[in-house]
């Protein structure tokens, strides 16, 4: 008897991954593939997605011919804001268009203003103008830029449901996929948007991401999900883990501020602001802020790297310093790096790290302005009533010290953790189908939590 798993492919923009999980939620094979971007119709960039097909299911085959494991189950986590669109032979027949595709001006002439203007329709829609990025539009500037195509789909699928559709041949459609930046889903009235109708946008009706159909692979009968929305399912875990409310602030190049517990509606002032909401698998609105967290930190640490004559990645090196934070905790307000807002280009020129004795003392700053501007963002998403008394820090900056114990020391009122989960967004696909497809519910899992712990000099400060 071959060992039971469940099969994930976790595809992410630039690194496509396959996972198996055993009974025990462990990862017992992962696999990670790269491949280069090929050219749409219009000579734009986008995903090899004939390649990435072929991969996948020579992945399956591959498990399933080497007699080690049986795959029990089988599901899909992509990123979002893709769109594929399937003819009426149920064949896709253009590429998968990439969502940083520059949307033309005329596509969306006076369609903001049919459906109440653009304020109205992206808070009704939980949606920033964001063109291409907003998946539904792609949808629109498909039609009335390439309509004799468009005349030919029969229906359009979400990235997630066309890599399942691959192997299943079933239509569907589900909510994470739909709530995420879309512009296609009316937060107020919970289904889609009138204009996907009168557009003659044909979209499944949503269906739930525990849904899974039973296919045939190599003699194998394979428990096979619907996919879901990365986003949403690297929620997954923490909604299985903890019964109390909860915010998740994931960090990486992004850094995504997400409360599923807010359930007042986005306001002008959030979107403008760079809010939104996603679809959780319960189908609860999701309120989420983002700041380019990474990024900003990666191009400061170089400029203060320079003046200093450090080798790269010696700020992994900066151990924090108790003097340092309580000085800095005291004189929260002050930031010296980004006084007013971030500037454009993620560095403020006029700020020489001259004024730094040394490489940790800019270091400890630099941190210092980045935690005040998250919370900014994390202000965006705690409602008036908030009653959330855990925060968790995931991601790259959940293991930098001086980020967690700054945070920590910000949020007093909340008990504040660090969280390593191993692929989150793989552990959330295979949770969401686990109980359909081995008949009882998912096993426990270890977060990785470590509670956040404010020295005294910290805590004296607050």
């Amino acid at each position: 008897m071959y060992k039971e798993v469940i099969a994930i492919f976790d595809i992410g923009k630039t690194n496509k991954k396959f996972l198996l999980f055993d009974k025990k939620l462990k990862i017992v094979h992962e696999a990670e593939q790269k491949f280069d971007e090929i050219l749409d119709d219009d000579g734009f960039a986008c995903d090899d997605i004939e390649k990435i097909e072929n991969w996948m299911k020579e992945c399956v085959s591959d498990v399933i011919l080497q007699k080690k494991y049986t795959i029990k189950a089988l599901n899909f986590a992509t990123y979002g804001a893709s769109l594929v669109y399937l003819n009426h032979n149920g064949k896709r027949f253009t590429p998968v268009y990439n969502y940083l595709k520059p949307m033309p001006e005329d596509v969306l002439k006076g369609f903001y203003e049919t459906y109440g203007g653009i304020e109205e329709f992206s808070r009704k829609t939980a949606s920033p103008a964001l063109g291409m990025l907003n998946s539904g539009l792609q949808a629109l500037w498909f039609k009335r830029k390439k309509a004799d195509l468009f005349n030919k789909i029969r229906v359009v699928l979400h990235f997630p449901q066309y890599l399942s559709y691959c192997f299943t041949g079933k239509i569907a459609s589900e909510y994470t996929s739909i709530g995420c930046h879309t512009a296609l889903w009316d937060f107020d009235s919970r289904c889609y948007h009138t204009w996907i109708t009168k557009e003659g946008i044909n979209l499944p009706d949503p269906i739930a991401n525990s849904q899974i159909y039973d296919i045939d692979f190599h003699g194998q009968t394979i428990k096979t999900g619907i996919g879901i929305h990365d986003s949403s399912s690297s929620l997954v875990p923490y909604f299985e883990g903890t019964k109390e409310q909860f915010i998740l602030i994931s960090t990486g190049t992004w850094c995504i501020f997400m409360n599923p517990f807010n359930t007042e509606p986005l306001t002008t002032n959030q979107l403008k602001k760079d809010s939104l909401c996603y679809l959780s698998v319960q189908q609860r609105q999701v309120k989420s802020s983002r700041l380019f967290l990474g990024h900003i930190h990666d191009v400061n640490v170089e400029k203060i790297s320079k003046h200093f004559g450090t080798e790269a990645g010696y700020y992994k090196k900066v151990k924090a310093d108790a003097g340092m934070l309580s000085s800095l905790r005291e004189n929260k307000d002050k930031r010296i790096y980004f006084q007013h807002s971030v500037p454009k280009d993620y560095i403020d020129l006029s700020v020489n790290p001259g004024i730094f004795q040394t490489f940790e003392e800019a270091y400890h700053h630099l941190i210092h302005d980045l935690v005040s501007l998250g919370m900014e963002s994390l202000s965006l998403i705690i409602p008036a009533d908030d009653k959330t008394q855990i925060v968790y820090i995931s991601g790259g900056f959940a293991r930098n010290e001086i980020f967690v114990k700054l945070m920590a020391a910000w949020l007093p009122g909340k008990k504040v953790y660090t969280s390593e989960i191993d692929n989150a967004t793989a552990l959330g696909a295979a949770m969401i189908i686990w109980e359909n497809s081995f008949g009882k519910v998912a096993p426990a899992i270890d977060m990785g939590l470590k509670e956040c712990k404010i020295e005294e000099t910290i805590s004296k400060s607050i």
